[in-house]
């Protein structure tokens, strides 16, 4: 009998995140493959009843090490035979869990999925390519540049400088100039991949909202996280600070009046239909004094925003009924080659010939 596979982990600066999220869902779901995704890139059959501390020192005890092929027809396998997997529920945050990767993997083995395909993941994890598609559909962005030795910002300091690729607020800086921008880019180890920067807003706020595409659109209470360390609201914040609570320090439902809050979920319905949100994802906003910018997308949100589900309310065991259900009807992505029928092939020259001129 086919059943769930949610698969969490992954080689990324969020892996412990994505354990707990995991976890999460596994526990609510009870009959499920529980895949993990080591921070080596293997992955594991696990206890769907494991706790966080299993994963604390890596592979948990008992684990059972899968193959994966992506090809047709292919997926994972345990001791080569394939498992019976109905949808794949992803819990993977950051890195190539969230990116595309993971995802493109599934599309080429015909895995129906949860969350966005590979397109849309690859736009909202891309920081850069992302804020220059919302203003160029016309929504409010603050300005965002690529950073290297020839940027030159037309809007003044402070700057925050974040990675190109990522989230959760790992290896985001505030700084006073470029130069110290630079530095960051050649000695952070989260910039790597590239980096952006911003002007840095001391005196606006952070806004959240969820969004879920089945079985209709709708939009989640407003959250507002409260900022502490350093003007940011950093990744120790959201996950840390507050231990196994499961709570941070954040207004929710966010103080903010009807129009705004109207406006809020106006633009991320636009911003999920950009990115061809799929499942549960979150949209982040800047506002100042009722100005109200763009500022990212969470495709595969911790804990699965479930506890922005307070307006309308939505338990956790709904939520993940309804993904699961939304990625079953869906049929998965299609891949043809038709008009490759050879023609060009016959009549083409010799690679000798060609490579000669």
């Amino acid at each position: 009998m086919p059943r769930p596979a949610i698969v969490f982990g992954g080689p990324s600066p969020e892996h412990d995140i994505s354990v707990s999220t995991g976890l999460q869902a596994t526990h609510t779901l009870g009959d499920v493959w529980a895949i993990y995704w080591d921070k080596q890139g293997r992955f594991h059959a696990v206890d769907p009843a494991a706790e966080p501390v299993d994963f604390a020192e890596g592979i948990p005890r008992k684990a059972r090490e899968l193959g994966f092929s992506a090809v047709p027809g292919g997926g994972f396998t345990l001791r080569r035979k394939p498992l019976d997997i109905s949808v794949v529920v992803n819990c993977c945050h950051g890195g190539p869990g969230e990116d595309g990767t993971l995802q493109a993997a599934f599309e080429l083995v015909g895995y129906r999925f949860t969350g966005p395909g590979s397109r849309g993941s690859a736009l909202g994890m891309d920081k850069f390519a992302f804020s220059a598609t919302v203003a160029a559909l016309g929504l409010p962005v603050l300005p965002r540049l690529l950073l290297g030795p020839d940027t030159r910002p037309d809007f003044p300091p402070p700057y925050i400088v974040k990675p190109r690729y990522g989230g959760s607020s790992i290896g985001i800086e505030i700084t006073e100039d470029v130069e110290t921008a630079l530095a960051l880019l050649a000695s952070s180890p989260h910039l790597r991949e590239g980096a952006v920067i911003e002007p840095y807003l001391a005196d606006c706020r952070d806004l959240q909202v969820a969004v879920r595409t089945y079985p209709e659109f709708q939009t989640s209470a407003i959250e507002e996280p409260l900022r502490a360390e350093a003007g940011l609201y950093s990744y120790r914040q959201k996950y840390l600070a507050w231990g196994e609570s499961g709570q941070a320090a954040r207004r929710l439902p966010a103080d903010v009046d009807p129009p705004l809050a109207e406006q809020v979920k106006a633009l991320a319905r636009r911003v999920a239909e950009l990115c061809q949100l799929r499942s549960v994802g979150r949209v982040d906003f800047l506002e100042r004094g009722g100005e109200l910018w763009v500022n990212e997308v969470n495709t595969i949100p911790g804990s699965l925003a479930a506890y922005l589900w307070i307006d309308p309310p939505i338990d956790r065991a709904t939520l993940l009924a309804d993904m699961i259900t939304e990625a079953e009807t869906r049929p998965p992505r299609i891949f043809s080659a038709a008009g490759a029928d050879g023609t060009a092939l016959r009549s083409a020259r010799s690679i000798a010939a060609k490579l000669g001129g």
